[in-house]
Formats: structure tokens, C-alpha cells, sequence
């Protein structure tokens, strides 16, 4: 077991350049999968409910998920968006091609999510962003890469963005450890399930990095959620 008292930096499977497209693409459906049953989802979802508690029917927005996967979290946000009567933008951009493969084959054509393949930072949007979110994808960056995104979203999104991580904790470790070793996952995702609770974030962590993006402390909100989420957060 590493030392969780830090970050680990070790290197996660996926995040190889060697893995094949078939193994990588297998790999993006458990991790849906996994989203569902460690309720990944509810955060990121219960936060665009307060910013848009007090919207009428029929508003529109848009939202660009950084590092969306499989896509399930902007089918998701479909979904509740369009019960709440809103009518949602949804742009995902992300650094493998294989995601955005993968991404379109999954999702409903009159859903009309853009996927999209590229570095976020070098992405051009034709239209104003309401809000940016991440989950599941600030532990796999470096701190500086980290403050850059932080950096990144407070300047792109206008109303406001939102981080979905991990907590380093001992108990989620093992707890993912057992969970995928029963449901049989991927190996990829037994593998890089623990190691990605090792290298993801602790209260001070996050403190340490909205200080270092020079970010107004005061207008942030840094929060846990079940089971063993820490969100970062920022409304307008």
C-alpha cells in the first residue's frame, strides 16, 4: 500500500500511450460502469441544480466537460437538464481519440453532445461557456497542470465550474480494491482504481492548489460527498 499521506505520482495504466484502442475502449466501459456504482454522478449533478435553481423553463446553456470518457456523465446531464425543462449545450473535450470514438457510439444521436478530441487548453468555442466541470480527472494531473486548470476554468467559465474528485483515503483504497476484484473489472480498472485514490487530493491539497492559482478562497467551495468525494467548486 503507498504512503497517502502525499500524493502519489505513480503512473496509471490508461494513461500509457502505448494502450491499444480496443483495450482502451473496454477499459472506458467499466469505468462507467464504476461511475454508477461508487455514485459519481450526484455531485457534479446536485451542483448544477443550485446554479440553476432559480432559472425558468426553456433557458439554455452550455457546458464543456473536460475529460469525458465514455461520455456517461454529459448523457446523464441530458437527461436531468432536459426533465428540468432546460435545454442544455453539452460540449466534451478530451485528449484521446478513442474517447471520442468510444463516446459517440454510446450516446443517442438526439442527444447532439459534442464530442470533441484535443488539448483543452488550445480548444476554441464558438459560443460563451456557462460552466466547465471535471470528474474523475484532476488526479491524473500534476499540481502545475493542476493550477493551470484551475486558472483555466475560472477565466473560460461564466457562471461558474465545478471539479469532481477523489478522496485519498485509506478506506476508499481498499474498499475499490475488494469492489473491483468482485465485480471483475477490467484489469486496467483494478489496477488504476486504487492508484488513482492514491494520487488524488486531501482538504490541505486542495487548499495548497487554489492558492497557488491565486484564486479568491472566499468565492470557492471545497466539499465532501459519499462515498470519499472531495469537490472543488465556484459559482457566480
Amino acid at each position: 500500500m503507498p504512503d497517502l499521506r502525499t500524493r502519489s505520482f505513480a503512473a496509471e495504466w490508461m494513461d500509457d500511450p502505448a494502450v491499444d484502442e480496443a483495450t482502451f475502449a473496454a477499459c472506458l466501459i467499466d469505468l462507467a460502469a464504476v461511475n454508477g456504482w461508487t455514485l459519481a454522478r450526484p455531485p457534479t449533478l446536485r451542483w448544477l441544480a443550485q446554479a440553476t435553481r432559480d432559472w425558468p423553463r426553456a433557458r439554455r446553456f452550455t457546458l464543456v466537460d473536460v475529460g469525458y470518457g465514455q461520455g456517461d456523465m454529459l448523457r446523464h446531464i441530458h437527461r436531468w437538464a432536459t426533465r428540468r425543462g432546460l435545454v442544455p449545450e453539452l460540449i466534451g473535450v478530451d485528449l484521446s481519440p478513442w474517447s471520442e470514438t468510444s463516446a459517440r457510439e454510446a450516446t443517442p444521436a438526439e442527444m447532439a453532445i459534442d464530442y470533441r478530441t484535443g488539448d483543452v487548453f488550445e480548444v476554441a468555442f464558438d459560443r460563451p461557456v456557462d460552466f466547465v466541470i471535471s470528474s474523475l480527472v484532476a488526479h491524473h494531473l500534476d499540481d502545475d497542470q493542476l493550477i493551470a486548470f484551475l486558472r483555466w476554468m475560472e477565466a473560460t467559465a461564466a457562471k461558474g465550474w465545478f471539479v469532481n474528485d477523489l478522496h485519498r483515503h485509506a478506506i476508499a483504497y481498499h474498499g475499490f480494491r475488494a469492489l473491483s476484484s468482485v465485480m471483475r473489472w477490467h484489469p486496467f480498472v483494478r489496477h488504476d482504481g486504487p492508484l488513482s485514490v492514491a494520487r488524488a487530493f486531501r482538504r490541505d491539497d486542495w487548499e495548497r492548489l487554489i492558492a497557488g492559482a491565486g484564486l479568491d478562497r472566499a468565492t470557492i467551495e471545497l466539499r465532501w460527498h459519499v462515498p470519499f468525494r472531495l469537490c472543488v467548486g465556484r459559482l457566480r
